[in-house]
Order: C-alpha cells, then sequence, then structure tokens
C-alpha cells in the first residue's frame, strides 16, 4: 500500500485544473450584487473577449460603467439588445399607432353688432363720459372687427 499524501503529479493536475479555470472565468474577486441602469441613462455598451468562454459586456452609463460576464454565443445578443434600448428601436418602445383624434369645431364667436356699439360710443361721447379721444380709439376697433 502506498502512503497518502500529495503527489507531484497532484500538485501539477491541481494547478492545470485551477489554471484553466482561470482562464476561463477570471479572477473573482468577492464583489457580487446587482445594479439596476435605467434604459435613458445608458450612453453605449462595448464587449471584449474574457477567456475561453466568456465575453465582458460593459454598459457605459452617465457617471459608471458596469461590466458583466456572458457567453460568447449570447454577446452579441445581449449587445444588440442594449443598443436598441439605448437608441429607442427596440420593439417594445415603438408606441401603437392611434387613429388620429379629431378636433371639435370651434364655436363661431357671437357676432357684435357694431353699428349698435358705435352708437353707444357716441351716446357715452355726447354724454361727456368718453374724450375725442378715447371715442376714436373705440370707433376704430369696432371697425377693425368688420
Amino acid at each position: 500500500m502506498r502512503p497518502r499524501g500529495v503527489s507531484g503529479g497532484k500538485v501539477t493536475a491541481g494547478l492545470l485544473t485551477g489554471g484553466m479555470s482561470f482562464l476561463a472565468t477570471g479572477f473573482k474577486n468577492g464583489k457580487t450584487g446587482t445594479e439596476m441602469i435605467p434604459v435613458k441613462s445608458m450612453s453605449s455598451v462595448r464587449t471584449a473577449r474574457d477567456g475561453f468562454i466568456n465575453t465582458k459586456v460593459s454598459v457605459i452609463t452617465s457617471g459608471n460603467t458596469v461590466d458583466f460576464r456572458v457567453s460568447h454565443a449570447e454577446a452579441a445578443q445581449v449587445k444588440s439588445l442594449l443598443t436598441q434600448l439605448i437608441l429607442g428601436t427596440h420593439p417594445s418602445q415603438k408606441s401603437p399607432r392611434r387613429a388620429p383624434v379629431a378636433l371639435a369645431p370651434t364655436p363661431a364667436l357671437p357676432q357684435v353688432d357694431v353699428m349698435a356699439q358705435l352708437a353707444k360710443l357716441g351716446d357715452l361721447k355726447s354724454a361727456g363720459v368718453l374724450t375725442e379721444e378715447e371715442f376714436s380709439q373705440k370707433k376704430s376697433e369696432l371697425l377693425e372687427r368688420l
């Protein structure tokens, strides 16, 4: 029976496995979490290969950059979707076409009897309530309505 312990072969296998794992996933720094970013604050999206399996997607916002990893196969789809949302061309952002709203015709203003108004103005001028200037100004305003 062989003694149990750490052999050179086990150390080599462990290092190779760990190295392959690092190449595939990168360092894990323990910082995980979620962040909600409003679409209107996103300005661009970029992708970069990140190991054998993953692509890093960077979402650039006003004041921050958020990075996350997806598989190489998903990267193009994610970037396309985010770009459509940023540009406002995603189907979910299109408002349904509505029929134009018919405006009700505006009611006509009541016809002013200009002659009756002029007669009243003349009476007010004769009574001394209006000066000649005031009478002339009001008379001009009434005549412009015709």
